[in-house]
């Protein structure tokens, strides 16, 4: 269609203060295109207001409008438009080289470490500047030691093969820590981190409330809702064969809250589902509605009932519970727990640690030791993301009172949500 790379990727900015930035996205359609952009997207700290996507399976076109989750949010604008150029089917990919475009599981993997007198919040300012630099955290492990330091291992994929990003990533860590510092270095990992690893895992009991799929409101856990939000979180997902001779009709009423078009696109994006048209509809009293003409990856509707209330049951599932916090016991410690689907793709979702280390600083909790990995379970092709965070027991907080651990887990939760 001789759309340069200038055109593929369309950024305008608002007119006024506070008023949303509309990107157009205008290339080559692929499935689980609208998922990649929706991700790239909240990595950048960006939350969508409305949207429209439409394709005819050859070509797409989508229309996002946007706005910082923050008002300190530092955006580079011309980073996230590489990165979106960078994954459209268009574009080559080696000319944004320097950007954190597809992760790779080949890419060299860079070790960062760094030994430090121990702060409220050093880890949350520390990972702020890391995602600020748009460092994807691969791995992390972090432990306080007696003597009140502690050493923290980032691990990061295609992001610092330069030497100016390297020296940009240092300088602005020296600055974070400051006078506590005591040794702050990167390094090309070696073999043994290159490739994702799992980490230890939980018992059964933390394992079947984390994982589980059928959560109920009911149950005494952590896991469970507070009562003010259960029911704002009421999904209702239909499907409708009769507008359409060629698609089947999606609708989706449930609360909003950050992430939702990217939670709807990767459960499309790994049940292979192709969307052929869609409005993702500005945020009513709380709520947000979307409309999709769907087919599946044959070119049909989806006629079969069972399909279509697994695929039902699925989106619910993920717009109800797209992040599992829960906090349980850990020998004599207490453990903060968050988990994440991956995407079949093998992607993890943007800015957990961030949001997590956040919520803990607005609370005054100290990490004793935090650690992320890959947890699979005995579900075939799925795969969590793991965060693990040891809680220190010197804080405001009775650790071992459940009502201080639901609320420690309602402000997690709510963070992670942006509520």
């Amino acid at each position: 269609m001789g759309v340069t790379n200038d055109d593929v990727v369309v950024i305008q900015k608002g007119k006024q203060p506070g008023e949303p930035c509309c990107i157009t996205v205008n290339c080559p359609d692929k499935t689980g295109l609208g998922c990649d952009i929706c991700r790239i997207i909240l990595d950048f700290g960006l939350y969508i207001t409305k949207g429209d996507v439409s394709t005819d399976g050859i070509w797409c076109y989508i229309v996002l409008w946007v706005v910082p989750q923050s008002s300190s949010l530092i955006l580079r604008w011309s980073n996230l438009k590489n990165r979106l150029v960078s994954i459209c089917p268009s574009c080559i990919v080696s000319f944004y080289l320097d950007q954190s475009s597809t992760h790779s599981r080949s890419s060299p993997v860079y070790l960062l470490k760094y030994f430090s007198l121990d702060r409220k919040g050093l880890l949350h300012d520390v990972t702020q500047v890391l995602c600020e630099l748009e460092l994807t955290i691969q791995r992390a492990f972090l432990i306080i030691g007696l003597d009140a330091h502690f050493a923290d291992s980032h691990f990061y994929m295609e992001l610092l093969h330069t030497k100016k990003r390297q020296d940009e990533t240092l300088e602005q860590l020296h600055a974070v820590l400051g006078e506590s510092c005591i040794s702050c270095e990167l390094q090309l990992a070696g073999p043994e981190y290159e490739c994702p690893q799992g980490i230890s895992s939980p018992s059964p009991e933390v394992a079947e409330e984390l994982f589980g799929y059928e959560l109920s409101d009911k149950k005494i856990h952590s896991q469970a809702l507070s009562p003010d939000m259960s029911k704002l979180k009421k999904a209702s997902v239909t499907v409708d064969n009769s507008l359409s001779p060629g698609h089947t009709l999606l609708q989706i009423h449930c609360a909003d809250h950050k992430g939702l078009l990217y939670d709807i696109m990767r459960t499309l994006k790994d049940c292979n589902i192709q969307i052929a048209y869609g409005r993702f509809s500005p945020n009513s009293m709380g709520y947000r509605d979307l409309d999709l003409f769907i087919q599946q990856k044959d070119g049909k509707k989806i006629v079969d009932p069972e399909k279509q209330s697994a695929l039902c049951s699925r989106l619910k599932v993920e717009m109800l519970h797209p992040l599992r916090v829960i906090i349980a016991n850990r020998g004599p410690d207490t453990e903060l727990l968050v988990a994440n689907p991956v995407e079949l793709s093998g992607n993890g979702r943007p800015r957990v640690f961030y949001d997590v280390t956040l919520a803990l600083k607005s609370l005054g909790i100290c990490i004793f030791s935090a650690e992320i990995g890959r947890y699979s379970t005995s579900e075939p092709d799925h795969e969590w993301e793991v965060y693990r965070f040891l809680l220190d027991e010197n804080c405001r907080f009775q650790l071992s009172n459940m009502v201080a651990r639901n609320q420690i887990v309602d402000r997690v939760r709510r963070t992670l949500m942006g509520w």
